[in-house]
This record gives C-alpha cells, structure tokens and sequence, in this order.
C-alpha cells in the first residue's frame, strides 16, 4: 500500500457508500471507486494543484469530475455518517481549509514599506 491511500480494511467499511462504477449508458470503463478515492486522497493530504496529481491515477481532470460528482450526490457526507456511525471518528473531527485561517499581525514579519527593519538574526555575520 502506498503513502496516502486507503487499505482493504478501510475501504471496506464505506465502499457501499459510492455510487456504482458502471455506466447505464456503457462506454468505456473509467477508474474505479477505489482508485478515485486514492487520487482524492493524495490530493487533499498533499495541497498540491490538481493538474499536478501523479500520473498514476490517470488525467486530473477525471479525478476532479469524480470529487465533483461525489461532493453534489452527497458522497462524502455519507461516508462521514458511516464513519461516525462505527466510531471510527468523532463529531469533533474537523476539516480546516488553510485559505481561511487568519494570521495574528505580529506573525506576518516585516511591515509593508519598511526597508530598513530586518526580521531577527537577518543580515548578521
């Protein structure tokens, strides 16, 4: 098993949770519940850009029309149900999105403008 993916074990207790892998429709198949999840998962665990997800899990913009399609249907809220259900995680399992995380003032460094200020230790010998 690779860094970032899900194991046997944990897959199955939520892969009733996805919708089916066939097509009504036919055509030809795509990757499977599994192998998405996996891509999903090295995305969200390493904040890389989706067009740069590894070659191994296929186009990115397959991996990122599955999230799509999983987070209208409601997938994630599911497994997160399933998953609270079994106890394996707790209500106060919490998800933080880095883009909405403030800075306190005094963590930001030099102010704007001011040349002159150097952060602590800079430009000693």
């Amino acid at each position: 098993m690779k860094r970032h993916e899900i194991s046997e074990k944990q897959w199955n207790r939520i892969k009733d949770k996805f919708p089916p892998e066939k097509k009504p429709q036919g055509g030809r198949p795509g990757k499977s519940n599994r192998e998405m999840l996996n891509a999903i998962l090295y995305w969200l665990n390493t904040g890389i850009p989706w067009r740069d997800l590894p070659e191994r899990f296929g186009p990115w913009q397959s991996v990122y029309s599955r999230f799509r399609a999983w987070t209208k249907a409601g997938v994630w809220e599911d497994i997160l149900t399933a998953l609270l259900e079994q106890e394996l995680v707790d209500k106060t399992t919490l998800m933080l999105d880095s883009t909405s995380i403030k800075v306190h003032q005094h963590a930001g460094g030099v102010k704007k403008g001011d040349i002159t200020r150097k952060p602590d230790g800079a430009g000693e010998a």
